[in-house]
């Protein structure tokens, strides 16, 4: 009864895997064959790997620009407002930092659409690739927040500061050599999810953009929608390729960073 026991979460794990991954493989398949419906038998190619990237490759560079840039500003704004929110505990931060999360309770088409009523009169930032990074960092600023919030939660913060302060540390001081330092697995972490969020947005990123500014999640659905399904599941392997070890090289660093802080 025990092996039985410990077989089922195995198998369960495996149907998982094997739900989520058969059709991403039977995808990825499709991309490098030459014809989808003859199947591997029609032959191997890069053709359409080359037509993506002549089509594309715009797309893929929007796409890893905005992220940057918007894992820049949810590191600027974010960690500054959880440590903000950690330092000073009370009613007034609990009601501040459910404001922030509120973006989250709301449909990214929703959230689009505000923004869009807001600043749609302004034609040149309306066009700019700068309205299509407000509605990100508006999505992915919460779970930075939240993830360096939570860390510097588990910590005595004040115990730590005001020894610095004893040491005659400023604000400033205090805030880079302890606060960071401490947040660093809550930062990488929020910075994990930042990244792919952002890489990853659909919903929200259809409404704001125009047909001259079209992210990876966008160019897919418009591959899928009006070119061969060889070329939409080529633009499905190449989305991968650059996602899959940018995900593994923010978790290392992230499991590095707890290592280094236990």
């Amino acid at each position: 009864m025990k092996s039985f026991t410990k077989i089922i979460p195995l198998l369960v794990t495996l149907l998982t895997c094997a739900f989520l991954l058969i059709p991403i493989i039977q995808s990825v398949l499709a991309g490098l064959t030459v014809n989808y419906f003859r199947g591997l038998s029609s032959g191997v190619t890069l053709k359409w790997i080359g037509e993506v990237w002549m089509l594309y490759s715009g797309s893929i560079f929007l796409s890893v620009g905005l992220a940057l840039a918007c894992l820049i500003v949810t590191l600027v704004l974010g960690v500054p407002a959880a440590y903000a929110l950690a330092r000073n505990p009370g009613r007034a931060s609990r009601v501040l930092e459910e404001f922030i999360s509120l973006p989250l309770a709301i449909p990214g088409l929703a959230l689009a659409l505000a923004l869009l009523q807001l600043y749609g009169g302004w034609t040149e930032f309306r066009t700019s690739w700068l309205f299509i990074l407000v509605g990100h960092v508006l999505y992915t600023l919460p779970f930075m927040v939240r993830s360096v919030l939570s860390v510097l939660a588990a910590i005595d913060l004040k115990t730590l500061e005001e020894g610095a302060a004893s040491l005659g540390a400023g604000p400033a001081r205090r805030f880079i050599d302890i606060v960071v330092p401490n947040a660093m697995p809550g930062i990488l972490a929020g910075a994990l999810t930042v990244v792919t969020l952002s890489i990853g947005e659909f919903n929200l990123t259809w409404m704001l953009h125009v047909p001259y500014l079209k992210t990876l999640p966008v160019g897919l659905a418009d591959s899928y929608a009006s070119m061969r399904l060889e070329v939409a599941s080529a633009y499905t392997l190449v989305f991968f390729v650059m996602i899959v070890p940018l995900l593994m090289a923010m978790q290392w660093a992230s499991a590095r960073a707890q290592r280094i802080m236990q």
